[in-house]
């Protein structure tokens, strides 16, 4: 074969070549898994899930090619045991990561040390990808120590309490750590795995002006006009990894998977509860509450293998990633995990219920997790009851919770989907029915 200068390809063509090489290498590999995640997201916030203002194009783009939960949900509305959840595929009382901290703020470091360990004793999907032949990279919030305690190959935080100030600016900054990743791992002819967890569109609330300008409006008060521009960033990011993929033609092995840590919504959009004076930085029902604007999220599942992809109104939960990741990369799955694999169409038509939790938000007790424990829940078919629990809350951050002292909420969602008639009293046999079933799950899985 004639060397390339002296045929004068262009270099399109080389390119095409080249990419042509990498599909044919990876084709008998086990799928790259990229794993997105937002960071304080109202589950409604989504051109793909209706949202009147909300601009999410690449999501949507992404949505049109997956399996979209609508009904997705996670384990608990904080980041730090949603995140420990999604790796380890287990409840925030097996894992022991319940809230933020320990105690507050108070020498974070060294308080944190045996939350970590038992967290760490858990397996996670992230180690048993690696321990079968995947690079990882982490980039954007990881709690859990540094990205090599993590069992992540590659990353971006060895130190800082949720992530590396460098870790932190991913997507912000641009994401050029995650396609020198790409790169090195198909150099090495590697199967990979991405954990794109950037800070977004959490606060600081500081969109480019441009996108300020765009959702500003008269009517609209700054704080949401903030945010709404703040979740169009968000997918800006997610269209340069996603459209990276597609330039380095290796879209067609790759699964991708979406979910947010937990949701949020602006103070200003809760207008109607007279409890929001108790809490001032963001709506009282949404991040770190058991209601849908905390702990409910779409989705998504893309792979090229999938039939059938679209809509589904079945229940998806966090504790469903660790099964998909394990069946799509073909490694063993731990016996103990409660999730189901989101690709078994029978195991997710047969689910009928999820669960969840939500704990003090920062204050962990160590050995003990219902110690701090505010709220059990569970969604039945359309009937969700909140079943309130009065757990240690020695922080300054108790109001989040202490507005809330009704024993019992129960909603119709298919009715009522933003939760603003609690039935409880109207329907005490739903109550007791639904009571049951949590303290059964809670009984077998927490304690």
């Amino acid at each position: 074969m004639l060397p390339a200068s002296k045929i004068n390809l262009p270099r399109l063509l080389l390119a095409c070549i080249a990419v042509a090489f990498a599909v044919k290498s990876f084709a008998d590999q086990p799928p790259n898994i990229v794993f997105i995640l937002s960071d304080d997201q109202a589950w409604t916030d989504y051109g793909f899930m209706g949202h009147e203002d909300i601009k999410t194009p690449h999501l949507d783009k992404l949505a049109s090619r997956s399996v979209v939960f609508r009904r997705g949900y996670v384990a608990s509305p904080l980041c730090r045991p949603s995140l420990a959840t999604m790796v380890t595929g287990l409840y925030p009382f097996d894992h022991g990561v319940t809230g933020n901290d320990v105690d507050g703020g108070n020498d974070r470091k060294k308080l944190d040390i045996p939350v970590q360990e038992e967290f760490h004793r858990h397996p996670s999907f992230i180690k048993k990808l690696v321990k079968n032949g995947y690079l990882a990279h982490q980039s954007g919030k990881w709690w859990e120590g540094s990205h090599f305690d993590g069992g992540f190959t590659h990353g971006m935080k060895l130190s800082g309490r949720h992530g590396s100030r460098e870790s932190l600016g991913i997507g912000r900054k641009g994401i050029e750590p995650i396609k020198s990743f790409i790169d090195i791992s198909l150099k090495n002819q590697k199967p990979f795995f991405i954990w794109y967890a950037p800070f977004l569109p959490h606060t600081p609330h500081n969109p480019p002006e441009r996108l300020l300008k765009k959702y500003s409006k008269p009517s609209r008060a700054m704080d949401v006009a903030k945010y709404y521009a703040m979740c169009e960033w968000f997918d800006e990011t997610c269209g340069e990894l996603l459209d990276y993929l597609d330039v380095k033609g290796i879209r067609d092995n790759t699964m991708i998977l979406y979910i947010c840590d937990n949701g949020w919504a602006a103070k200003s959009e809760n207008t109607e509860d007279p409890n929001q004076k108790m809490w001032k930085g963001y709506s009282i029902r949404s991040k770190g509450s058991p209601y849908e604007n905390g702990i409910r999220s779409p989705i998504m599942v893309s792979w090229p293998d999938i039939s059938g992809a679209g809509d589904s109104d079945a229940f998806a939960h966090a504790i469903d990633l660790y099964p998909t990741i394990a069946a799509a990369a073909g490694i063993k799955l731990p016996s103990n995990l409660p999730g189901i694999n989101l690709l078994d169409k029978e195991a997710v038509e047969k689910r009928d219920t999820v669960y969840g939790v939500t704990h003090s938000i920062h204050n962990i007790t160590v050995g003990n997790p219902d110690d701090t424990l505010q709220y059990l829940w569970c969604i039945n078919d359309d009937w969700k009851l909140i079943v309130r629990y009065h757990g240690s809350d020695t922080t300054n951050y108790k109001n989040v919770h202490l507005w809330d002292t009704a024993p019992y909420r129960l909603y119709n969602l298919e009715k009522d989907t933003h939760e603003k008639n609690d039935l409880a009293a109207s329907h005490p046999e739903i109550v007791q029915r639904l009571k049951k079933k949590i303290e059964a799950w809670h009984s077998v899985d927490g304690n």
